[in-house]
This record gives C-alpha cells, sequence and structure tokens, in this order.
C-alpha cells in the first residue's frame, strides 16, 4: 500500500488505515487534552520550586527524567543545567528543534496562587515554568508518533536566559555543532488574550542599547539631571496617542502592536530615569535607549555628543559610549511566512495573528539561535479578564490563564510536524 507521507502517521489510530491531514490534526489535538491535566501539575511544581539562572539544578533533572521516559536520547552536562532531548524519526529529514527556558526571576511580588514559589526572593515572574511545561508536552505529542516523522526533533530545554548568556553559551558548545540544525522555533507567555498566537517577521523588540555618558567629577546631581531630560527630550521619536514606554499598553487590542496602526513602531525613547555613579573621578551617567529601527542606531550617540556640546555643560563632558548591545529576536522571514500559512491550514485560518510593532524593554537571548540558524519566535496570550488574569511579565501578580499551555501544545506540535515534512 503506497501512502503519502502526509499518510503516514498511523500509530495516532488503532489500524492502519490512511489518514488525511484533519484526522492527524484531531488526533494531535485528542493526545494534548490527554496530558493536559499533568502539564498543568508539571508547571505548578516548577512555579513552586523555581532556581534562578545559573541554578536550575532541580529543574534539569525533572525535565532530564520526563524526557528519558519518553524514549528519547537526553544529553546534559554542558551550557549550566540546559537539556537536550533528541527525538528521531523513523526516515532521514531535516533537523528541527523546539526551545523552551527554564531560569526564574529574583523577586519577592504578590503572587496570588496557591502554589506559589516555595523558595524565598525566587519566583517565575516570567512564565519561563509555563514554556518549560508546553516544551515537555510537545516532546510527548511527538514522540507517541516518532516512527512516522521525518528526520529528528530537538526539544531544548535551556537554562540561564534572564541573564542573557545560556542561548550564547549553547551555541557555541560542542554539542549545538553536532545538531545540524535546519531550523529552530520558541515562544515566550505574554499579556495577549489567552491562547492567542502573535508572529511577525523580523524584529519583534525594539533593539535596547544602555549608554554611559561621562564628565568630569564636577558634574552636580541637579545639572546632571537637567541635561539628562534634554538629551531624552530632544533624541525622543513616537507616534502620537501614547508613549512607547506605557509597556502594558503594547498589549491593548486598539493601539497594542496587533494593530496595524499601532504606536508601538517606530520609535525612539530613553529611560524616564538614569543611574548616576562616581567612578575614577569621573561622573557617569548610564540609561537604557529603546529604538525600532536598526539603520538609526549608528546616529544616536552623535546626536547626544551634539545636544551636550551645545549646552552649558560642554566644558565637563568627556565621552559617550554603549555600553551594551544584546541584538535583538529578529525572525526569519521565509519561515515566518511559511509557519503562518502552515498553522492556519493545519489548525485554522485564524489561528494566528500578524502583529505589527516592538515591544520595548523585554528581549530574548533565543536571538543567538537565529543568528546561527533560521528560526522563528511566536507570543502566546496568558491573559483571561474574565477570570481577573494579567499576565504582565515581571510584574507584581503575573499569573497565566494555564488553557494557554493546550492550545500550545496542540498548535505547536502540528507546526513541527508539518515542517518535517516541508522541503
Amino acid at each position: 500500500m503506497k501512502l503519502t507521507k502526509y499518510l503516514l502517521l498511523s500509530l495516532l489510530l488503532i489500524g492502519c488505515e490512511p489518514l488525511d491531514k484533519k484526522t492527524i490534526n484531531q488526533n494531535i489535538e485528542k493526545n494534548s487534552d490527554k496530558i493536559f491535566d499533568s502539564l498543568v501539575e508539571i508547571r505548578r511544581d516548577f512555579h513552586e520550586y523555581p532556581e534562578l539562572a545559573g541554578n536550575e539544578k532541580r529543574t534539569s533533572k525533572i525535565i532530564t527524567e520526563y524526557l528519558s521516559n519518553l524514549g528519547l536520547e537526553v544529553k546534559t552536562g554542558f551550557a549550566g543545567y540546559s537539556v537536550v532531548g533528541i527525538l528521531k524519526g523513523g526516515k532521514k529529514g531535516k533537523n528541527i528543534a523546539w526551545r523552551a527556558d527554564m531560569d526564574a526571576l529574583p523577586n519577592n511580588f504578590t503572587d496570588d496562587v496557591r502554589f506559589k514559589s516555595k523558595i524565598n526572593g525566587v519566583q517565575h515572574g516570567c512564565g519561563h515554568d509555563v514554556h518549560m511545561a508546553i516544551g515537555l508536552g510537545i516532546a510527548e505529542v511527538l514522540a507517541k508518533i516518532k516512527d512516522s516523522i521525518e528526520g529528528s526533533i530537538y526539544f531544548i530545554f535551556q537554562s540561564e536566559e534572564e541573564t542573557f548568556v545560556g542561548a550564547k553559551n549553547i551555541v557555541n558548545s560542542s554539542l549545538f555543532s553536532k545538531m545540524h540544525l535546519d531550523e529552530i522555533y520558541s515562544l515566550h507567555v505574554t499579556p495577549l488574550p489567552v491562547g492567542q498566537i502573535m508572529v511577525k517577521p523580523n524584529e519583534l523588540y525594539a533593539y535596547q542599547k544602555r549608554i554611559k555618558i561621562t564628565f568630569s567629577n564636577d558634574l552636580l546631581k541637579d545639572d546632571a539631571k537637567t541635561l539628562y531630560d534634554k538629551i531624552r527630550s530632544a533624541v525622543l521619536r513616537k507616534k502620537e496617542g501614547v508613549n512607547p514606554w506605557e509597556i502594558p499598553k503594547s498589549f491593548d487590542s486598539m493601539i497594542g502592536i496587533s494593530n496595524p496602526n499601532t504606536v508601538f513602531k517606530d520609535y525612539l525613547f530613553m529611560e524616564e530615569s538614569f543611574i548616576m555613579e562616581e567612578e575614577n573621578n569621573q561622573i557617569h551617567l548610564k540609561a537604557y535607549l529603546y529604538e525600532t529601527n536598526k539603520s538609526n542606531l549608528p546616529y544616536i550617540l552623535p546626536k547626544i555628543e551634539q545636544i551636550i556640546s551645545n549646552s552649558d555643560y560642554k566644558d565637563k563632558y568627556i565621552s559617550t559610549a554603549y555600553i551594551q548591545e544584546n541584538p535583538t529576536v529578529l525572525n526569519n522571514e521565509k519561515l515566518t511566512d511559511k509557519a503562518i500559512q502552515l498553522l492556519n491550514n493545519s489548525c485554522g485560518d485564524e489561528t494566528v495573528t500578524m502583529g505589527y510593532g516592538q515591544v520595548p524593554y523585554f528581549n530574548d537571548d533565543f536571538c543567538y539561535f537565529q543568528q546561527k540558524i533560521p528560526g522563528v519566535y511566536f507570543f502566546l496570550g496568558g491573559s483571561n479578564p474574565e477570570k481577573g488574569i494579567v499576565a504582565m511579565n515581571h510584574a507584581p501578580n503575573f499569573r497565566i490563564d494555564e488553557e494557554c499551555i493546550r492550545i500550545a501544545v496542540k498548535t505547536f506540535s502540528s507546526l513541527i510536524l508539518e515542517r518535517t515534512y516541508e522541503e
């Protein structure tokens, strides 16, 4: 019996009858539903026992055991407490990766859930506990049909994302060079409505740069504030309607990044406050700035220098420099378009919402993977106003509607499976 490659998933049903795409996706959904409650339990366990970047020992052990029990080949002992589970398909094909970050945040924000953190000063206030549960869920759903998968799927559970070193450590490891990955995917839970999946080609976040402006040590604090405010006002570029630093509004349905006319594109701003430090008989003003257009970055420092040279403080001025220049998440255009098409075809025409703007403040070291291989990074909605749940990352009472776990497992299991068959 000759089967097309889309009709090879007979392990999802009893018997060997050919399966069409509709049946395949129905069975992916069925298996996602079946493991949902256990994934919620795992997520809540991670939430109760969070671990900071570089200390994810317990988390790593749980993930290792879970993937091993699924029959995956598991790699540890590299890039801190990172874990890679390898699901080898029944035929040769592409090598596709799914990445989930593992670390928690150092804070004691209000966390009004019964499974709140038991570790003082540490919380999963960014959603990485959710990301790990989703990654394990996708691995379990796809492990059930491994003989029908073409190629191999690498589930990368990455430590130290919050400190922006984990992904870099992985891509610089010998293990990564042996993976020979063709493409990679990831997501981040956000304040979007629960289950909404958003993506856009190219930048998802603004370019974040930290600047240091140096003066002689006789610059007074009041003078520093006066000058900083002048610089901040002079470099500001934004649309009318809202200030782009009001980040909760970036997910608003009317003016946020889901609106083609969003105010969260084509902007440049500096933080409202700065840090003033004295060192080696010099005064340093340090602050972050956010720019949506990469081509504008080389002109920002000269403009700041020009503003200072025209001020009353030019004789005290020494230098201006970027002291932190992380790259930003940059979705591969071709792969993003492919992913949108496949998701809408397999899961419904309205599965994916297009994004149009760039979110300030946040970023993700997933960008280091994207520098090596084509990759796509999605936003996943976790808020549910009807339940009083607002998934505003890095904020007090950050909560998520756990239904987003089920939706993500179903949706991205389908995407990865479809991608194994794409040329």
